[in-house]
C-alpha cells in the first residue's frame, strides 16, 4: 500500500490542468475586458448624456427666451390703434376718406414695426382698412368672422392665433384687440407677425429644433420638413375640427412619430428615427435627446432635439479606452508574472508598454496644442467681429451726421456767394465814403453810411439763418409754423433765385410741439427736394397746405408739380443713403433724417402722390395741448 500510495501520477493526469488553465485563462481575461469596456462605455454614456441635459437645458432656456421676447415685442401693437382718432371714426363712420387715411396710417405703421401686416374690423369681421390695401392680395373687405383671434377679441378677450392665412397662404402669429369707444367694442385691431426670422436664426445656428402649438401641430420648425407635422396622434374628431377651421389652410397634417421614446426625466426623452431620415447615417436609427419647455404666455411648447451620435460614440471610444486599460492592467500582470520566469520578455513587454504610454501621451500633447491653438484663433475672430461692428456704427453715425453737414455745407457756398455781393459794395462804399469826408461832402458820406448799415443788417440776417439752422435741438420744444417757413425760405434764397418758383401758400399759423430748428430743417430738406425736382422746367409751382385735424394734430402738405416719382424707387424713399441724385448734390439722408425728427416729435411724415402729376410729402405734427387750434 505504501509503495502504491508514494507511486508517480500517469504523465495524461499532469498535463490536463495546465491544458486547462491555458484555455480558461483566455476566456476569463476576455470577458473581463468586455465587462470593463461595457461598463465604462455604460459609465461614459450616463455621464455625457447628463452634460446633454445640462447643456440643452440652458440652449432650450435661451432659445425658449427668444421666442417669447420675439412674440412678445409686438404685443403693444393692436391696442396702439385704440389711440389714434382716425381709426375711431372710421369705425363709426365708415367713408371712403376715412378708409384712405387710416390705410395710409396702417400702412405706415406696419413699414415702422416690421410687421407682415395691420388691419381693422368691424364687429361683424369684415375688413375695413389694412395695410396692405395697394397689394394685389389685399385683405380689403375679406370676411374673417371665423377667425379664434377675432371671435375672442370682439368679446373683449386677448386675440392670439397661428395660423395660415386664408387670402395670401402665409403662416403668421396673429395678435387681435378689441378697440373700444364709448364704454362697447366698436372694431378689432389685428397684427399679423412673421416668424420666420426664428426659424433662419435657428438654421444659422444649425440648431435642431421647433415650437408646437396647442393643437400639437409644429408651426415652427428648423427643418421644414417637419413644419405643420402633428407630434402627437390625431383623433378623426380633432382632423375635422382643424379643418372646418382652416387654421392650417388645406394642408395635410400627418403624424411625426418616432419609432422609440424613452423618458428620462421630466421634459426630456431619448427619441430615436428611421435612417431614411436626412440626418440619418447608414442605416442606423438616428437617436436624439428631446427636451421641452412650455412658452410663457403662450399654451406652444418649444422642443431642442440633440443629436446624441457624437455622444455614444465618445462613449464608445471611453469604453473602447476601459478595455484597453483592463488589457494593459492585465497584460502588466502577466508580464510581472512571467518575470520570474523569462527576464527578456519581461524587458521587452516593458519596452512595449514604455512606447505605449509615450505614444498616447505625444497623441494627447498634439491634441491639447491643437485645441489651445483653436480656442486662441477663434478669441482672435471674436476680437476682430467686435472690432468691424464698433468700427461699421461709428462710420454709421459720422454718415448720419454727414447728412446735416452737407446740406450746411451746400447753404454755407449759397451764403458765402450771396455775401460776396455786400461785400464787394462795402469795400467800395467805405472808400467813397472817406474822399467825400475829405472833401467836406457829408450829405453823400452819410447816405453811404446808411447804405453800409443796410447791407450789413441784411448779412447778418444771413449768417443768422445759417448759424440757427447749424445749432443742435433737441426731440421736444415749440414752434411757430409761420416763422419756420419764414426761416426756410431764407435759407433757401439763393436756390429760390437760381430756379424761381411759383410760392402758393395756404395754411393757418399754429404752434407745434416740435422744437423750431427741427422743423425748419424738416422744411428746408423738404422744399429743396422740390426745387431739386422741378429744376429741368419752366413751370415751377409750389404748394404750402395746411390744416388742423382734430384738436391736437396738425397736417401740412409740401406739394409740386415735378415729373413725380417713378413707382420703383417709391418704395425707398425713407430708407437712408437712398437718394436719385448725382452723388455731389445728396447722401440720400435729408428724408430719413426728417421722417426721425418728425417721429421723435410725436408726428410723422409720409408721401402721397396726387393724379394731377407732381409730389406731395404730408407732415403731421401735434400741437401744444394748451392753444386752441386755429380756425
Amino acid at each position: 500500500m505504501l509503495q502504491c500510495a508514494s507511486s508517480p501520477l500517469p504523465s495524461s493526469l499532469t498535463v490536463k490542468p495546465r491544458l486547462l488553465r491555458n484555455l480558461l485563462l483566455p476566456i476569463l481575461l476576455l470577458l473581463l475586458t468586455l465587462g470593463f469596456g461595457y461598463g465604462g462605455y455604460l459609465i461614459s454614456e450616463g455621464a455625457g448624456t447628463r452634460a446633454l441635459i445640462e447643456t440643452g437645458e440652458r440652449q432650450l432656456e435661451l432659445h425658449a427666451r427668444g421666442v417669447e421676447s420675439e412674440i412678445s415685442r409686438y404685443t403693444y401693437l393692436p391696442s396702439l390703434l385704440e389711440l389714434e382718432s382716425s381709426v375711431t371714426r372710421l369705425l363709426l363712420d365708415s367713408t371712403p376718406a376715412h378708409r384712405e387715411r387710416v390705410n395710409q396710417y396702417l400702412e405706415g405703421l406696419n413699414r415702422r414695426a416690421g410687421s407682415r401686416a395691420v388691419y381693422l374690423l368691424d364687429t361683424s369681421g369684415r375688413v375695413l382698412a389694412t395695410s396692405n390695401w395697394q397689394d394685389p392680395d389685399s385683405y380689403l373687405g375679406e370676411d374673417l368672422s371665423f377667425r379664434a383671434y377675432f371671435q375672442d377679441a370682439v368679446q373683449g378677450r386677448p386675440g392670439r392665433f397661428y395660423g395660415i392665412g386664408s387670402t395670401t397662404g402665409e403662416p403668421g402669429y396673429y395678435l387681435a384687440h378689441g378697440l373700444v369707444h364709448g364704454g362697447r367694442i366698436v372694431g378689432v385691431a389685428v397684427v399679423k407677425v412673421k416668424m420666420e426670422a426664428l426659424e433662419e436664426r435657428w438654421e444659422k445656428a444649425r440648431l435642431q429644433a421647433f415650437v408646437s402649438d396647442e393643437n400639437g401641430i409644429i408651426i415652427l420648425s428648423s427643418d421644414p420638413t417637419l413644419r405643420l407635422k402633428a407630434v402627437r396622434p390625431l383623433s378623426d374628431q380633432d382632423k375635422e375640427r382643424l379643418a372646418r377651421s382652416l387654421q392650417y389652410y388645406w394642408w395635410a397634417l400627418n403624424e411625426w412619430q418616432p419609432l422609440s421614446r424613452q423618458r428620462l426625466a421630466d421634459g426630456v426623452e431619448a427619441i430615436s428615427f428611421p435612417p431614411q431620415s436626412p440626418e440619418g447615417d447608414g442605416h442606423r436609427p438616428v437617436s436624439y435627446l428631446m427636451q421641452s419647455r412650455q412658452l410663457n404666455d403662450t399654451p406652444w411648447n418649444f422642443t431642442l432635439l440633440t443629436p446624441v451620435q457624437d455622444l455614444r460614440r465618445e462613449a464608445m471610444i471611453h469604453g473602447m479606452l476601459a478595455a484597453l486599460g483592463f488589457a494593459v492592467l492585465a497584460f502588466l500582470l502577466i508580464a510581472w508574472n512571467e518575470r520570474r520566469k523569462v527576464i527578456a520578455t519581461r524587458l521587452a513587454a516593458r519596452e512595449a508598454l514604455e512606447q505605449a504610454n509615450n505614444a498616447l501621451e505625444r497623441r494627447i500633447a498634439e491634441r491639447t496644442s491643437d485645441l489651445r491653438a483653436s480656442n486662441q484663433h477663434l478669441r482672435e475672430q471674436i476680437r476682430e467681429r467686435r472690432q468691424a461692428e464698433d468700427t461699421l456704427r461709428k462710420a454709421q453715425d459720422r454718415l448720419v451726421q454727414a447728412g446735416k453737414l452737407a446740406v450746411i455745407g451746400q447753404m454755407s457756398t449759397s451764403i458765402a456767394h450771396e455775401l460776396n455781393q455786400p461785400l464787394a459794395a462795402l469795400r467800395t462804399l467805405s472808400g467813397n465814403t472817406v474822399r467825400f469826408l475829405a472833401r467836406g461832402r457829408l450829405d453823400v458820406a452819410s447816405s453811404n453810411l446808411e447804405a453800409i448799415n443796410d447791407m450789413v443788417d441784411r448779412m447778418g440776417r444771413i449768417t443768422a439763418s445759417l448759424r440757427a439752422f447749424a445749432r443742435r435741438a433737441d426731440d421736444h420744444g415749440q414752434a411757430r409754423l409761420g416763422q419756420a417757413v419764414d426761416a426756410a425760405l431764407m435759407v433757401l434764397q439763393v436756390r429760390l433765385k437760381q430756379v424761381p418758383v411759383n410760392l402758393h401758400r395756404d395754411y393757418p399759423d399754429a404752434r407745434l410741439a416740435i422744437d423750431q430748428t427741427r422743423l425748419e430743417q424738416i422744411l428746408v430738406n423738404l422744399i429743396a427736394n422740390a426745387l431739386d425736382a422741378m429744376s429741368s422746367q419752366e413751370d415751377r409751382q409750389l404748394w404750402l397746405e395746411g390744416r388742423t385735424e382734430g384738436t391736437d394734430r396738425y397736417r401740412l402738405v409740401v406739394r409740386d408739380n415735378g415729373p413725380g416719382i417713378p413707382p420703383d424707387t417709391r418704395r425707398h424713399l425713407f430708407e437712408p443713403f437712398f437718394t436719385t441724385k448725382p452723388g455731389e448734390l445728396g447722401l440720400g439722408l435729408g428724408l430719413t433724417l426728417s421722417a426721425s425728427l418728425a417721429t421723435a416729435a410725436g408726428g410723422n411724415l409720409s408721401v402721397a402722390y396726387p393724379e394731377a402729376g407732381g409730389t406731395a410729402f404730408e407732415l403731421y405734427l401735434p400741437l401744444l395741448p394748451d392753444m386752441e387750434p386755429p380756425a
